[in-house]
């Protein structure tokens, strides 16, 4: 398994991590199959969040883990929270050490590799989100910390008070979902794609060392649907096709490699839980694609070039 160095830190974590947001729907026996299928894979991280299956997807990963022939220091585990269901986002102290307290007794674990807060909250207090991430680092609960789909600016208002560097940003990316990169395409232009949404947030994360973990890397839109084999995506699904069939792997596994072949050296979080999906899938991460592949596949994804 292909590895990356995670943020600006000395761990060596897969490509591709294990999502476990649908855990919920295993048994504990199907999830132990599913762990020990990743571990046997070299994958070494693992993604939840505590809003995942109403907290039932850690409990479920939390019992896999104490049946899994995988022990607790193979692994890299994370998870995220700020998110009140349908209410607010909270990244008040008292929630985030809340939130961590919660995960923590859920996977049965003593401490967390990273915690992320899932979503910015417009009421967010960055002295007091680092008091939160202060008492969670001196307690051990916590190693490290990073955000999910934050904007740079938001990036650095939060790190200007905190003692820990931010090592991790969550986003959205894929094939389907590559509005980070079309706009720096279309620099100098007045078109629609010329207009960046994000704040440059994978030059940023090149500048300053920061993981960006790519979530429903097959997705189109917001959670629109899955473009594999989509009848919408004749040109894209052909082209993955034709090089799936060279390399001997399946789609998904060309859909991973895309993502991994930017020198931004992206994390790849897949959330199958079919081991045998899995497997397939993860293959990418040992896939290199030459430049023109790479661009070819941005194309057939019905993104121009000026």
């Amino acid at each position: 398994m292909k590895t990356i160095q995670l943020g600006a830190s000395h761990l060596s974590a897969s490509a591709v991590a294990l999502g476990i947001m649908r855990m919920d729907a295993l048994t504990t026996t199907q999830a132990t199959e599913l762990l020990e299928a990743a571990v046997d894979l070299g994958i070494n991280y693992i993604d939840s969040a505590d809003i995942y299956g109403g907290g039932r997807s850690s409990e479920i990963f939390g019992s896999a883990l104490k049946q899994a022939s995988v022990q607790r220091d193979q692994l890299y585990i994370q998870s995220k929270g700020g998110i009140v269901p349908g209410k607010r986002y909270d990244f008040s102290k008292e929630h985030i050490i809340a939130a961590v307290d919660g995960e923590l007794q859920r996977l049965g674990v003593d401490y967390l590799d990273a915690f992320l807060l899932h979503r910015p909250d417009a009421l967010m207090e960055p002295e007091e989100v680092a008091t939160a991430f202060d008492a969670l680092q001196a307690s051990g609960k916590v190693r490290h910390f990073g955000v999910s789909n934050f904007n740079p600016l938001q990036v650095d208002l939060l790190q200007s008070e905190l003692n820990q560097r931010l090592m991790i940003n969550q986003l959205q990316f894929g094939l389907m979902h590559t509005g980070a990169l079309d706009f720096g395409f279309h620099t100098n232009m007045q078109d629609d794609r010329s207009i960046d949404h994000d704040g440059q947030m994978i030059e940023y994360a090149r500048l300053h060392r920061l993981t960006i973990q790519a979530w429903s890397p097959y997705q189109y839109g917001s959670f629109a649907g899955i473009f594999l084999d989509n009848p919408k995506f004749p040109e894209l699904n052909a082209a993955m096709q034709r090089l799936a069939d060279e390399k001997h792997v399946n789609k998904a596994a060309i859909a991973t490699a895309w993502i991994l072949r930017h020198p931004a050296q992206f994390q790849v979080i897949l959330g199958t839980m079919n081991p045998k999906h899995l497997r397939e899938n993860a293959a990418g991460a040992e896939i290199e694609l030459t430049r023109q592949e790479w661009y070819d596949l941005y194309l057939a994804a019905g993104n121009d070039l000026p």
